[in-house]
């Protein structure tokens, strides 16, 4: 334990040293942690519109008025052909094009049916899937509520046919994209920090030549690696903890399950997630190889983890490759804890996965270090 005591005193005033890893470790989290949940918001708003009457009927201007009043949409033209409308959409200053017939009025009073055209800017595929479904929601209401249909309704059901629909949200009362976004955005710092940051330590110790000097002292290999980890372990921790107020005194966060066991995943999660940044470190010859390989891994640990689309749209093939991240598996605790109360009953497979893990990647980067006395 003198040895190992030692190792980390080297470290710790190495880290101490450098004003800008440091500042790179807690400042820089801090403010990601700010800024992006309030920039990645994932709902469709202002759905910029362009639209062509060519009826100019009272019912065509009683739908045009309800989709302004929606307030996911702005008009941003009224044409009278749809080649004036199209230009909108070729200039990317109009999401959308609705275009209304002439007669609209007339054949839905007399046939009691009309058909309007919608043209989408698939370009942003997201953008425009959201933006037609809610244009379509909002036709479909104008033609619910429509004088003719109403009385339709009523004549051909009595009240007790009909169907009233309560829905709530559980665990995010207001549906906010925020509760959703801060959990996993604080995961990912902790992945970030700990990735990139263990897997230049050794290597670091190799561009220097100091690790010439370790290799001939009696120090074993596990010592060794836990004065590399320990650190950044605390380190992590409490950029773990600086997270969880600033989601409570930014966004109103507060997590609904035990902080013990929360703090418990956080630990177990940074030893795995510092282990592969050693492993990386070991096979790494420079500071440059060892971050073109962790940026390539935490890529795929960031993009497959669920955090931007969902794991249950993936193909079968990716789904392993995603359960196979730990990155999945605490983002998914996160929220469970954090929004939901989970216990440990809910999590414990995750738990069991994370030790996994942790003991393969750390076992894996004792043994590949090579050390010579």
């Amino acid at each position: 334990m003198k040895v190992l005591r030692f190792i980390l005193q080297k470290e710790f005033r190495q880290i101490f040293r450098d004003k800008t890893i440091l500042a790179m470790m807690l400042v820089m989290p801090t403010m990601q942690l700010i800024v992006l949940p309030l920039a990645m918001n994932f709902e469709v708003k202002h759905v910029q519109l362009a639209v062509v009457d060519h009826d100019h009927s009272s019912y065509s201007q009683q739908l045009i008025s309800k989709i302004g009043a929606s307030g996911f949409f702005r008009i941003v033209s009224m044409e009278d052909s749809f080649l004036g409308a199209l230009f909108y959409l070729e200039k990317e200053r109009a999401d959308l094009v609705l275009e209304i017939p002439l007669g609209f009025e007339r054949n839905l009073v007399r046939e009691g049916h009309e058909k309007v055209a919608i043209s989408v800017d698939a370009v942003n595929a997201a953008k425009a899937g959201i933006g037609g479904n809610y244009l379509n929601t909002v036709i479909a209401d104008f033609n619910a509520n429509l004088e003719i249909n109403q009385k339709a309704i009523i004549a051909a059901s009595s009240p007790q046919d009909q169907i009233d629909i309560t829905y709530a949200n559980w665990f995010n009362p207001r549906a906010e994209y925020r509760y959703n976004v801060v959990p996993a955005v604080l995961v990912l710092l902790l992945t970030l920090i700990g990735g990139f940051m263990t897997a230049l330590n050794i290597v670091r110790e190799k561009e220097v030549g100091t690790i010439e000097q370790i290799n001939v002292t009696p120090i074993q290999k596990w010592q060794f690696i836990l004065g590399k980890l320990i650190p950044f372990w605390i380190i992590g921790m409490v950029v773990f903890t600086l997270g969880l107020l600033i989601s409570w005194l930014v966004y109103g966060i507060v997590a609904q399950g035990s902080l013990l066991l929360l703090y418990s995943f956080a630990a177990v999660y940074m030893v795995a997630v510092l282990g592969f940044g050693l492993l990386v470190s070991t096979y790494s010859e420079n500071q440059v190889q060892a971050m073109f390989i962790a940026f390539f891994f935490m890529m795929i640990f960031i993009l497959m983890s669920g955090f931007f689309t969902s794991t249950d749209s993936m193909p079968p093939w990716s789904k392993v490759i995603s359960n196979l991240t730990p990155v999945t598996h605490f983002i998914r605790v996160d929220r469970m804890i954090i929004l939901k109360g989970s216990g440990f009953d809910d999590v414990k497979y995750e738990f069991l996965y994370l030790i996994c893990f942790a003991i393969v990647l750390n076992g894996w980067a004792i043994w590949n270090y090579r050390k010579t006395n």
